[in-house]
């Protein structure tokens, strides 16, 4: 990694630590820092398993416990067995913990309109829009590609939500029983691979190759969620795939595709695969593709 763009992120850190008041024990004036502050907030109103809020926030399952517990102390969140599922813990606010909430939620708007006062109109505009590109691509930054059992709940959970929407989406519904195989033997090595994305522990996106053997494999069940879109991961999934692909020496990488994804079309042909003449009876197939890799990866 450049040393100069190392030097770039923690200047950014730095900065945006000390603007936001992050390094205060009293954040917004209030009694207690940041940290406790961001977990009121992610309860909310409504409550929240432990699990999913130690997720989302990336915390040590210690560390949250502690600021549970001063939170506690304060009169502020109470922790117990879900009323859904015993064995699951589940955080919610008091009474006073909803205030403190609703004031921080106040105070926060000051804090941001502060920030933005000094600055000129045209200024605003463009802190908002540089705000938004870094939080994309600091959520970009945080999903995880993994190999993953086909088996394996995320799993599962992708394969149904990609079957789901392509019934939706193609003209005549999709069964997958008509379009060529990718089951659960082809997608577990040595026979492929199936990668899975996900985002504070949440799956978000699987891609899988199927490697049969020979120097050409085929990519299957590309498929990224609605709310992880624009983040660049269907590139990122192809492009973990191609590299699987490479090691295993496969030189001829091939996909099909049908006419109503275009937005799959044109990620296709951004990555350098193009259209060839049919290569297989897939039912629902408009268009084939293909791609020349190079050689497997070598460490430097």
């Amino acid at each position: 990694m450049h040393r100069e763009l190392v030097d770039g992120v923690r200047r950014f850190n730095r900065t945006v630590t000390q603007r936001i008041g992050a390094l205060d024990d009293a954040f917004l004036s209030r009694t207690r820092p940041l940290g406790q502050a961001r977990v009121l907030w992610e309860i909310g109103e409504t409550g929240r398993d432990v699990r999913d809020l130690r997720q989302r926030l990336d915390l040590d399952s210690g560390y949250l416990s502690r600021l549970l517990r001063s939170l506690e102390r304060d009169g502020l969140v109470r922790v117990g067995p879900s009323p859904d599922d015993a064995r699951v813990r589940t955080a919610s606010l008091t009474e006073a913990g909803l205030a403190e909430r609703a004031t921080l939620d106040r105070l926060s708007d000051d804090a941001a309109a502060t920030l933005l006062a000094p600055l000129s109109g045209g200024q605003r505009t463009r802190l908002v829009a540089a705000m938004a590109e870094v939080e994309r691509l600091l959520t970009a930054s945080a999903v995880e590609v993994a190999p993953c059992p086909p088996g394996h709940p995320d799993a599962r959970f992708c394969l149904r939500a990609y079957f789901a929407e392509l019934a939706e989406r193609f003209e005549d519904g999709f069964d997958p029983a008509l379009s060529t195989s990718a089951a659960d033997a082809e997608m577990t090595p040595p026979a492929g691979v199936l990668l899975v994305a996900t985002l504070h522990g949440e799956p978000v996106g699987c891609g899988a190759l199927k490697l049969p053997g020979a120097a050409v494999a085929e990519v299957k069940r590309m498929w990224v969620a609605p709310s992880a879109r624009g983040l660049g991961l269907g590139r990122r999934l192809l492009s973990e795939l191609e590299a699987s692909a490479s090691d295993a020496g496969v030189r001829t990488l091939r996909l099909e595709t049908n006419r109503a994804l275009a937005e799959a079309i044109g990620l296709y042909r951004a990555a350098g695969f193009r259209e060839v003449a049919p290569f297989n009876d897939e039912h629902y197939a408009d268009h084939w593709f293909e791609k020349i890799l190079p050689g497997p990866r070598t460490l430097a």
